[in-house]
């Protein structure tokens, strides 16, 4: 019987909850909970998507590689003109976020 919530200790905890933050907070209180779990979840989602893509590019780029008869020649690194970011300077390959 250790560890098991009967009605009774449900309703003592609704009862402490009410009288700890009031009738008019509560509304509020759960409407701001489900619009956090919305974004959370929508959030977690991207993120799956992601992966997904990412794992597909990185097949399709596997596959280019072993096809590829010649060397590839690495360009020039891209130019500095003085963006700061976190006081850290930013190329033009960074700002983008595209590849060199």
């Amino acid at each position: 019987m250790l560890g098991e919530l009967s009605p009774w200790h449900l309703l003592i905890l609704a009862a402490v909850v009410l009288v700890l933050f009031g009738a008019k907070k509560l509304p509020d209180s759960a409407r701001a909970l489900g619009r956090s779990m919305r974004i959370f979840k929508a959030e977690t989602q991207g993120l799956r998507d992601g992966e997904k893509a990412e794992g597909g590019q990185a097949q399709a780029a596997q596959g280019q590689e072993s096809q590829a008869s010649a060397p590839q020649q690495l360009s020039a690194p891209a130019k500095d003109d003085g963006t700061l970011v976190n006081g850290v300077p930013v190329s033009d390959a960074q700002r983008t976020n595209q590849p060199r």
